[in-house]
């Protein structure tokens, strides 16, 4: 029987830990053969402590300080198993920043690293266009371990195609335009959590930004895309 147990801590830009105190919940859903396998942690530093035999993915739900609902939701998976008495795992996570929203998680991102509308360079513009620039890593430590942090500028590349199923591409196009910084986050995270290898996309953390081509994306996520644009934007 092995006892292991994971956490999730925070990176800043020269790799030292903190804690993740930019969240304010997370949730592991263990294997169905454990008692409650769902665990809602709402305390540093999320830790989750059990034992067993076997070796499993957990889906992990980490939820950003400040972003209600959906909205603030991230969802990372770690891989548990026993190869090393200790190892980590990183994953990049999107963080909407404004100079104006939410200066709670604001404040929280400050300790550990500048903020891009704080960046010589940066201008307000940028900071309000939905393109997040910081870089954090969120680390999860102990017989297993997982990690994540930050970015992106959502930017949606036109397709040539103008329907794809039932959806017209270019009114989903310039629908995505209109949306807020917040919703635009989450959907990258829609495209993000359904990715397959067919779907042409890039998400450059390195430079904020995230393209995608509406034609590569299945009918399926299209229109759950469409669906989420007219809701939020009054579309029709």
């Amino acid at each position: 029987m092995r006892k292991w147990s994971v956490q999730i801590s925070m990176l800043d830009s020269q790799g030292k830990e903190h804690p993740a105190k930019i969240l304010d919940k997370v949730t592991y859903t263990l294997h169905p053969t454990f008692a409650n396998p769902i665990r809602t942690l709402k305390q540093q530093p999320f830790r989750v402590e059990e034992q067993g035999w076997g070796e499993f993915d957990i889906p992990i739900a980490v939820h950003i300080l400040g972003i209600p609902g959906k909205a603030g939701e991230r969802k990372i998976q770690h891989d548990l198993n026993f190869l090393q008495e200790k190892y980590v795992n990183d994953h990049v996570i999107s963080i909407p920043v404004s100079p104006t929203r939410n200066p709670a998680l604001n404040k929280l991102l400050a300790e550990t690293g500048s903020l891009p509308f704080e960046e010589s360079g940066a201008s307000a513009s940028s900071a309000n266009s939905g393109s997040i620039g910081t870089k954090r890593k969120l680390e999860s430590s102990n017989g297993a371990t997982a990690t994540a942090a930050t970015s992106a500028d959502n930017k949606s590349k036109k397709s040539k195609g103008a329907m794809k199923g039932n959806i017209d591409l270019e009114k989903l196009s310039q629908g995505l335009t209109k949306l807020s910084e917040d919703d635009l986050i989450v959907v990258v995270q829609m495209v993000t959590d359904n990715r397959t290898n067919e779907m042409n996309i890039k998400n450059d953390v390195d430079n904020g930004e995230f393209t995608m081509d509406l034609y590569t994306l299945p009918d399926s996520l299209l229109k759950s895309l469409w669906d989420y644009v007219k809701k939020h934007t009054g579309e029709a």
